[in-house]
Formats: structure tokens, sequence, C-alpha cells
């Protein structure tokens, strides 16, 4: 007999599945529910951090180019010059480099503050910007030696150039205390940038720019969805289980009365009385089926006269 065949002839099996059917449902919408709430906390909470992670970086980025001012390495006529110097053999198509009259400071200053920064896995880069979007110094995981292979060099030789494009422009420019954009890097990758104005001897000079990462999100969401998933079929067979066992001791009194009633209907048993001690709707329909069982005998009686 076919698993199809059983449950149509078990009442308890049809509604233990009809109601499984609904805490399926629930518990779908539970999950889908968890999942988005835990994504937007676990963002809310990744973006935080490097919202304060970059006004503190931005603090001291300003404060180690006023350091360079004081002791006299670097002059505030250098530090704001935008007259760029184009690198000779690294004319990378979109992508060129270029000396400034204070990279080679920033070089020495700035990347210990800005490597701090990549120990933390949910930040991909950290880069400090003039307001024309020129990146003097980039971490030195992306300050590598050119291969010649332009696929490597894209990723690994990511410094002296200029963000001129919209995202890398707008933090380059902004004054708000923080700002943050959906950032797709020209390595394919998708990101937040989360960026926030530098300030020397009083003057907006650009901004530190920090990447963060959205894969570390995404992977705990998977895995989140994978844990809810195990939970909830578990969850799902034991209550669809635990129901049909309940349903099916439930109704066992009527399946003892549907056998009775089976004899009855055939003539049989006819002086065994069917009792009942419920007073729900088993013990109603037990005494109709009890009355139905006095009837016939008693008018088998009188067709045996």
């Amino acid at each position: 007999m076919s698993t199809f065949s059983v449950i149509r002839k078990s009442l308890a099996a049809q509604v233990a599945l009809m109601l499984a059917a609904v805490v399926l449902a629930l518990t779908v919408i539970a999950a889908v529910v968890i999942t988005v709430q835990q994504k937007r906390q676990m963002a809310e909470a990744t973006l935080e951090k490097a919202r304060v992670a970059t006004a503190i970086g931005a603090r001291q980025y300003g404060d180690l180019l006023e350091s360079a001012i004081d002791s006299g390495a670097l002059s505030v006529t250098d530090l704001f010059d935008r007259n760029y110097v184009l690198i000779k053999g690294y004319e990378w198509g979109k992508s060129p480099k270029y000396h400034s009259r204070f990279d080679s400071v920033t070089d020495r200053l700035v990347p210990k503050l800005l490597d701090q920064y990549l120990d933390d896995k949910d930040f991909v880069f950290a880069i400090g910007v003039d307001d024309s979007g020129y990146i003097p110094t980039h971490n030195s995981k992306f300050s590598q030696p050119v291969t010649g292979v332009p696929e490597k060099d894209l990723l690994g030789n990511r410094s002296k150039r200029i963000a001129n494009y919209g995202e890398g422009m707008a933090a380059a420019k902004n004054l708000e205390p923080s700002l943050l954009q959906v950032y797709k890097r020209n390595t394919g990758e998708t990101m937040w940038d989360v960026s926030s104005p530098i300030f020397v001897k009083g003057k907006h000079w650009g901004a530190l720019r920090v990447g963060v990462s959205m894969v570390r999100i995404d992977e705990a969401q998977r895995t989140l969805v994978f844990t809810l998933v195990g939970i909830f079929a578990l969850f799902f067979a034991l209550t669809t289980g635990t129901m049909y066992i309940v349903l099916r001791r439930a109704m066992q009194p009527v399946v003892e009365l549907t056998a009775k009633a089976e004899q009855i209907s055939l003539g049989e048993a006819l002086e065994t009385p069917i009792k009942s001690t419920s007073i729900d709707e088993i013990g109603m329909l037990t005494k109709a089926v009890d009355r139905l069982r006095s009837s016939m005998k008693a008018a088998m009686s009188r067709l045996g006269h």
C-alpha cells in the first residue's frame, strides 16, 4: 500500500499534515524575518564600527600631517599643492600614477596607521585622499612591487592614483563627519565605502576612506540560513510526528466506534452496549451509535416474532 493511500485512509495523518503545512509556513516566515533582522543588525554594527574607526583615523592622519609641518618636514604649501607629476612608465590606462610634493612624507608617516585597519577582517582597505581624490599612500598590502602582469598590478599596486570617479570624489569633497557609500571597486568587488574628512591646520585637506566588506556579512547570513534550516527542519519533523501521535491517540475512540458501527451495520454485536464516559462530541456520537444499536436490536426482535 502506498504512502498516499495510507494518508487517505488516516484522518489523523491528514490532520497532522494540514497542521504541519501551517507550521511550515509560519516557520518559513519566522526564518525569513530572523535572517533579515540579523543581517540588518550585523550591517548596522559593522558600519557603526567603521564610522567610529574612520573618524578616529581621520584625526590621526591629520595629526601626522600637522606634526610633519611643525617639524619642518613638510610645508603647508606643499601639502595643499595639487600639481601632480605623472610617473613615467606608470601610464596605466585609466589609472596612471603621479607623484606629489607630499607623497614621500605620507609614504614615511601613514602606512602604520593605515595598515592597522586591515587587522580587522571587516575592513578591505584604508586610504587617505586629498580633496582632489589623489591617493599618495596606500596600505602595504596594496603597495606591492610591480610585476608587469596587469591583473596582479591592478590589485597589488594601487597607490599614487587619482580616485576621480563618483564615490572617490564624493568622499574627497565631503565635509560631513561621516559619509557612507556603496562602492564597486575596479577589481570587481562591491563594498561599503565609509569616509571622514581630514583637516590640517583647520583647513580641509581630504578624507580617510575605509572599504568595508559585504562578503563577511553575506557569509554570516548564509551560515545563519543553513543553521535555521537545520533547526527548523528538525522542529518541523518533531512537531509533525508529535501531532500525528497525539491526533492518533485522540482519534482512537473514533476508530473503535467506527469498528462497532461496522458490526452493527452487519447485524452483529447488537447485544453489547456501547459505553462512553466522555461528554464531548465523541461521547455524543457514541450515545447516538448506541441508540442505533438498541433500535436495530428492537427491530430485529420484532422481525423475529
